[in-house]
């Protein structure tokens, strides 16, 4: 599962969605605008996570 984690980390670097704000509640009278956050992450991450399963793959075979 790391190996995949890590490996979708490496090629998509981060991702943006859009949330809906509101600007006004005043009563009856309510604004509201659609505002877009990106969440990101290093791609450094995503090879550690690579290099982490890869390590817990060989290791776990080397036990048994």
């Amino acid at each position: 599962m790391l190996i995949i984690i890590g490996a979708v980390m490496i090629i998509w670097t981060g991702f943006t969605y859009t949330k809906k704000e509101k600007i006004i509640d005043a009563g009856p009278i309510q604004i509201s605008a659609d505002r877009e956050k990106t969440v990101g992450w290093p791609p450094y991450l995503g090879c550690i996570l690579l290099v982490g399963g890869i390590v817990i793959i060989a290791t776990a075979k080397k036990s048994r």
